[in-house]
C-alpha cells in the first residue's frame, strides 16, 4: 500500500456549532413562520446527515489506515512549497 498524505476535513466542532446556532437561534426567530421553519428544520437534518456521513468517512479511513487531519480553518496548514498569489 502506498503512503497517502492524511485527508483534510473539517473539525466535528464545526458541525456542532452550526447545529447549535441554527437550532437555538435561527429556529427561535423563525418560529412564527411555518415556512422558513420548516427550511432551517431541514437545513439542519442535512447538516446532521453530513456529520453522519464524515463520521464513516472517517472510519473508512481508520479501517484503511488513513490518517485525518481534522482542521479548524481554511489556512490551518498550508502546501509550504505553494506561495500565495503566485
Amino acid at each position: 500500500m502506498s503512503y497517502m498524505e492524511p485527508i483534510p476535513l473539517p473539525a466535528p466542532v464545526h458541525y456542532e456549532l452550526i447545529l447549535q446556532l441554527l437550532e437555538r437561534q435561527t429556529m427561535t426567530a423563525v418560529s412564527k413562520d411555518s415556512n422558513l421553519r420548516n427550511q432551517v428544520n431541514q437545513l439542519i437534518i442535512t447538516l446532521r446527515k453530513a456529520a453522519v456521513q464524515q463520521k464513516h468517512l472517517e472510519e473508512i479511513c481508520q479501517f484503511s489506515s488513513v490518517n485525518v487531519d481534522h482542521r479548524w480553518s481554511i489556512n490551518h496548514c498550508q502546501n509550504k512549497s505553494v506561495k500565495p498569489y503566485e
